[in-house]
């Protein structure tokens, strides 16, 4: 992994700003800034909703296209 230090300087409402190539790596556009001590640490921002999301499996009879019937078979499985 390659690493790079630069010197920026803030401005009077405390902005910084990222060299262009740094901005396009970031998927989001958005950046983590984290306060650890004496230390500001700048991370992508990158966020996997599937991790929020149970799943489940069944095996159905009902045709997919029909939700109520789908709806139907799951509220009266046991």
């Amino acid at each position: 992994m390659e690493e790079m230090v630069i010197i920026k300087k803030v401005d009077r409402q405390g902005r910084v700003v990222l060299p262009k190539e740094w901005r396009e790596r970031l998927k989001s556009g958005r950046v983590l800034v984290i306060m650890r001590g004496d230390t500001i640490i700048l991370r992508p921002y990158r966020v996997d909703l599937t991790k929020f999301f149970d799943r489940i499996e069944v095996e159905l009879k009902a045709d997919l296209s029909d939700w109520k019937s789908v709806r139907r078979e799951l509220l009266e499985a046991d």
